[in-house]
């Protein structure tokens, strides 16, 4: 006959509720651990890639300073700046011969009020419009005002902008009042085609565009 005797100072438990509870949040801890792992090896690739992709450009930008400091010294060589001066005024020659010279003292000769003249005119192409920078000189206030009247009246000039307005220290001055300003010109549509100046005449008027026109 057998007798089971049961030696144990404690009742027997069953410890497989724990025992899955372990393997379970082991596993969960395998899985995270994989995850942060593959999310660092992502982070790190990303890293390296953008290293990289920062070093290609950096190179860029030192190969492209690099040309620019030759670009530099190349325009600003003696001879190539001779040759850029010497560029700009032809240009300046070729645009002033070209201005129609003619019909805008023609146009001046109709507006010009007794006492007042043209002391000064720089004519220059801003957004495809002629834009005369004039100074003109006047005997009264008067003779000035009529002068300006005029001009905002004229079919011919626009975007009048008065700049400055002096009177001469010395009592000799023949003009009391000089007016600075600026006005586009647009020749009329109706302008004779002698009015338009060809090039040996715009090289006769030139000198006298800047000399002052007298009414």
């Amino acid at each position: 006959m057998k007798v089971r005797l049961n030696l144990a100072t404690a009742p027997l438990e069953n410890d497989r509720r724990f025992v899955f509870g372990y393997a379970a949040v082991g596993t969960i801890a395998v899985i995270a651990l994989i995850l942060l792992s593959w999310r660092a090896y992502s982070v790190r690739k990303a890293n390296e890639s953008r290293r990289t992709e920062m070093t290609r450009i950096e190179g860029e930008i030192t190969l492209l300073s690099a040309q620019r400091q030759e670009l530099d010294a190349f325009f600003n060589d003696t001879k190539v700046v001779e040759i850029r001066d010497r560029s700009t005024f032809l240009n300046g020659l070729i645009e002033e011969r070209s201005f129609p010279w003619t019909r805008i003292f023609m146009d001046f000769e109709c507006l010009l009020p007794e006492g007042a003249r043209v002391t000064s005119i720089s004519p220059r192409l801003v957004q495809g419009h002629v834009e005369l920078h004039l100074k003109i000189g006047s005997t009264s206030d008067e003779a000035g005002m009529k002068f300006l009247r005029a001009l905002e009246s004229s079919r011919a000039f626009s975007h009048i902008a008065l700049l400055s307005e002096n009177r001469p220290d010395r009592p000799s001055d023949v003009d009391r009042v000089y007016y600075e300003l600026t006005a586009w010109y647009t020749a009329s549509e109706d302008a004779p085609k002698a009015s338009i100046q060809t090039e040996p005449e715009a090289s006769q008027m030139a000198p006298v565009a800047h000399s002052g026109l007298n009414r």
